[in-house]
């Protein structure tokens, strides 16, 4: 009824279940009830009361309780999970997880609810058998009030829980405790970087060759010196992640030591003349896989193998890494929003094409946390790039000098950054029409990291409006060797359209412009299509395709197409223009 008070209170709620129960019915469905009546006659119930506990629910598996205090449902726990390891040794086959948290819960005559009762219930889900887990806010109430020692967990993302929730797990008391204290809290783990970070571990070696082991640490080497070259990135140096070599490691608590959010393991297996290389990057907190492969190849071709992983392992990891963090920072409020966060934001915004201005706010705001922020500058003048590039309209003189001196500024604030470099350059040469200059940066770019699958695209184009075609082909093919799956790809099989058309190769250039519309559909998109029906003879369909242009931008014009597509090349500027002629696009 509307009159109606719902009942609320503050309590400890423990959640507990029997480790593989259906398993175990299954073998002993008659032995196992049995035993299970004598653990609840001998074990749970006394320390239940004990510990002034009130069952309010059993299912067959478990059950949930209710305590006024935290400290009352951690010490009942710990003394349920210490009498059945006895009875373990005893053989036993039944073993608990017991999850503990603290919150509001909903009174229903005898029965509780609410998000207090719902974690408590996830926190015992992420136990180990014969384990206690608490949550944050449990283990506040505890800390410095037991004799137990806890174990910082990390944070963990819980099934239908909006926010992840940070897990201790509680450990017997030391048995000679420390003078000074009466327990003892593990270290507190380091805190985050400002940006993605990552410790890349040792691989194992699964072949029992020694030989191996050279090679597999020698790849590993060659992974984060590659992973270093990404100024967006924090990687841990191998000197500290190699301590793990050889050791059993808990991907959590590597996690808390180092200070890192991701960790990248992998193992070389060899057999019959072959090796099987394999990687796995984890997510240290929630141990959540973003991302695994496996590499084949032959002994023989050791080092060619080592190359290929290299470099797929990290053009693979780089992307998938900033992905995972912009969807950290679109999750997070926008009042604890860094300058990082709102640069990773507006890289979102400008992805989807459609939120130029939104990604431009952004970027903004970024610069205004940090004016020495480099990257941030670069994409504002790539946004004002991308207007003219998908439009054909040419830039307000005022739009057109600020992007080319947020270009400089960029390169001038983040020399040693190759994405900035590679940015800048670009825009320097398209906008600017500053070849020599911009080629150079994107060179420099590619020496600095070459495995940088942006600095590839831009030196497709670049090289392109530089007047070498058949460059620009090679560098959007590694490109799209390095990046598969890269959110540019569309743009780079436009490029290559573009530059097969200029290199004579014009089945192949349609083909690849035709590809290009399944991520849009603008001028700069249908101009290839169009170039390369020309060389095949097409006319009728290229002259559709510039009918469907003229629609988009009805003052579009073979003098603004060659704004749109620069070039030093006056032959290339020349078999441009010619081809937009027989397809029937105004002169202007």
């Amino acid at each position: 009824m509307a009159g109606e008070r719902t009942e609320r209170r503050l309590a400890a709620i423990l959640a507990a279940d029997v480790v593989g129960y259906s398993r175990l019915m299954g073998a002993d469905e008659v032995g196992t009830l049995a035993a299970l009546k004598a653990i609840r006659r001998d074990v749970v119930d006394p320390a239940i009361g004990d510990h002034k506990g009130r069952i309010v629910k059993t299912t067959g598996d478990g059950l949930l309780v209710e305590f006024a205090s935290a400290v009352d449902a951690v010490n009942c726990a710990m003394t349920v999970q210490g009498l059945m390891a006895e009875r373990a040794k005893d053989g036993s086959k039944i073993t608990f997880r017991i999850g503990i948290n603290i919150g509001d819960i909903i009174i229903d005559g005898d029965d509780i609810f609410g998000d207090g009762v719902n974690i408590a219930a996830r926190v015992e889900s992420e136990c180990k058998p014969g384990e206690v887990c608490l949550s944050s806010s449990a283990f506040e109430q505890v800390r410095s009030k037991t004799s137990f020692a806890f174990e910082d967990l990390g944070e963990r993302s819980l099934k239908n829980i909006d926010r992840p929730v940070r897990l201790y797990a509680a450990r017997p008391a030391l048995a000679t405790p420390h003078p000074d204290r009466e327990r003892v809290e593990l270290a507190k783990p380091l805190p985050l970087p400002d940006k993605p970070s990552i410790a890349v571990l040792p691989f194992q070696n699964m072949s029992g060759d020694p030989e191996q082991e050279y090679f597999a640490d020698g790849m590993v080497e060659d992974i984060i010196t590659a992973l270093s070259r990404f100024k967006s990135l924090f990687v841990i140096a191998r000197n500290t992640s190699f301590i793990y070599k050889g050791k059993s490691v808990n991907i959590n608590q590597i996690g808390r030591d180092l200070g890192v959010r991701y960790v990248l393991e992998g193992s070389v297996r060899k057999a019959a003349g072959k090796l099987r290389i394999t990687g796995q990057l984890i997510e240290a907190a929630t141990n959540n896989h973003l991302w695994a492969e496996k590499f084949d190849g032959k002994v023989e071709d050791i080092f060619e193998l080592q190359d290929k992983v290299v470099g797929n392992v990290v053009s693979s990891i780089a992307p998938m890494l900033e992905l995972a963090e912009i969807e950290r920072a679109n999750q997070k409020p926008t009042e604890k929003l860094e300058c990082y966060d709102f640069y990773l934001r507006g890289l979102s915004k400008h992805r989807s094409l459609q939120s130029g201005r939104e990604a431009r706010e952004l970027f903004e705001k970024a610069i205004e946390k940090d004016r020495n922020f480099g990257p941030a500058y670069a994409m504002i003048a790539w946004g004002i790039l991308m207007e003219q590039s998908t439009t054909g309209r040419p830039l307000r003189p005022e739009k057109l000098a600020q992007s080319l001196q947020f270009a400089r500024i960029a390169a001038q604030l983040a020399p040693e950054d190759a994405f900035s470099l590679a940015r800048s350059g670009h825009v320097l040469t398209y906008l600017g029409h500053e070849f020599d200059l911009g080629a150079s940066m994107i060179e420099e770019a590619l020496i600095r990291n070459p495995n940088l699958a942006a600095a590839w695209y831009s030196q497709g184009w670049v090289t392109m409006m530089c007047g070498d075609a058949a460059k620009a082909v090679e560098s959007f093919d590694t490109m799209l060797r390095l990046s598969p799956l890269d959110p540019l790809r569309g743009s780079v099989w436009n490029g290559r359209a573009f530059a097969l058309f200029l290199l004579g190769r014009y089945g192949e250039g349609r083909a690849s412009a035709e590809r290009t519309k399944q991520f849009y559909t603008d001028i700069h998109t249908l101009s290839p299509i169009a170039l390369n029906c020309v060389g095949l003879g097409q006319l009728d369909e290229a002259r559709d395709i510039v009918q469907q242009i003229l629609k988009l931008s009805s003052q579009f014009s073979i003098a603004r197409a060659m704004q749109a597509f620069p070039t030093r090349s006056k032959e290339y500027s020349r078999v441009i223009a010619a081809a937009f002629e027989q397809a029937g696009l105004p002169a202007g």
